[in-house]
């Protein structure tokens, strides 16, 4: 992704896909020196990342809610990374679920998932590719020049 495709001006189509592809994440990891790396990837992306270490702060950030995508990180205890999926649908049905370091293609509450070891790159590869709600709203009011 370069920084043309995320920087374009606001009346070009470029400017409309960096607009209608930002997203708020909830960020759940259990180490905060790896949150961090892939935390700033994100927000260079042009997402809004929240984040949250371990299963407790990842539960109380839900409550509060306005999340586009949770995304639930590698260092989160394998236990957590199959649990909080079922706990954010509880909170938020609509909510996409994406988890890193897992196949999630066999847990009903995930929506998308990564390879052990992907790298941060196959990760926002990953979410551009997801049909998340928070997208499609903000794609269709630009196109209808919202």
């Amino acid at each position: 992704m370069s920084g043309e495709y995320w920087g374009g001006n606001a009346g070009t189509e470029r400017g409309l896909m960096a607009k209608a592809a930002k997203l708020k994440i909830l960020y759940g990891e259990g180490d905060t020196d790896a949150q961090a790396v892939t935390a700033a990837a994100f927000e260079k992306a042009g997402h809004q990342v929240e984040k949250a270490v371990g299963r407790k702060e990842v539960q109380a950030a839900l409550g509060k809610g306005g999340f586009d995508l949770v995304v639930l990180g590698p260092t989160l205890s394998r236990n957590d990374r199959h649990h909080l999926p079922y706990m954010v649908k509880k909170a938020h049905a609509e909510l996409s679920v994406l988890v890193m370091h897992a196949d999630g293609s066999r847990h009903p509450y995930v929506d998308a998932c990564t390879d052990t070891g992907a790298s941060v790159e196959n990760v926002l590869a990953r979410i551009e590719g997801m049909k998340i709600a928070g997208m499609m709203p903000m794609a269709a009011g630009a196109a209808a020049g919202r």
